[in-house]
């Protein structure tokens, strides 16, 4: 009689699997791919097994943005304010722009305990600025809204690096540019300087040196 070959142990579920799987879903085909039978698939389990780690969808994704949010590096809660801002700031787009999916459950979801480390680090860099009350309050939303809103509007561009040429030509072949010149050579501009990272970090220092100028900022 032939040997058989031992079965390989099956790797055991947990909820770190489960939602390392589920956000790994999420980031290769999008939030909206995220469904229990389709992480049962992905794990190799049928989705009810998933409910002994995971209350539904909602709570996976819970912990999905909580680990999104724990690789953000949290701003120095102590020393010069602006840039331990400024560090945070970059370190949180990066983070979205690895799990894209994350800019649309930024207002949807309660801060759980790696948000809350976010939000400290950024009051308290604000608390720490001179600034009065209420510009600190105002500031923290106007910083909090550019990083997602960035992300967020370079996440839906879709067209590919490589059409962007033909996709230029195609508008620019269509376009009045006696009326419009401005735009013409907006477009040409994109074309000659398609690095994103720089124009975030170009907004975002405009926004800090505006705080830095404010009266009180020290």
């Amino acid at each position: 009689m032939p040997a058989t070959t031992p079965k390989q142990p099956r790797t055991p579920l947990t909820r770190e699997r489960v939602v390392q799987a589920a956000l790994t879903l999420a980031d290769e085909r999008g939030l909206a791919a995220l469904s229990m039978r389709t992480l049962g698939q992905r794990l190799g389990v049928e989705a009810m097994s998933l409910y002994n780690h995971v209350a539904n969808k909602d709570d996976a994704i819970d912990a999905m943005f909580e680990v999104v949010i724990g690789e953000i590096e949290p701003a120095a809660t102590t020393g010069p304010w602006l840039p331990a801002l400024r560090a945070c700031a970059v370190s949180a787009r990066a983070a979205l722009v690895r799990h894209p999916w994350a800019c649309s459950q930024w207002m949807q979801r309660m801060p759980g305990p790696n948000r809350l480390r976010y939000m400290e680090g950024l009051l308290s860099c604000l608390a720490r600025s001179g600034l009065p009350e209420a510009t600190a309050h105002h500031a923290y939303h106007v910083i909090d809204t550019y990083i997602v809103g960035f992300t967020a509007q370079q996440a839906t561009f879709t067209i590919e690096a490589a059409d962007l040429d033909a996709v230029a030509a195609d508008f620019l072949r269509g376009l009045p540019v006696e009326e419009f010149p401005h735009v013409a050579t907006h477009v040409h501009q994109h074309l000659a300087d398609d690095d994103s990272t720089s124009a975030f970090e170009f907004g975002l220092d405009l926004i800090l040196h505006g705080l830095q100028r404010a009266p009180h900022a020290r």
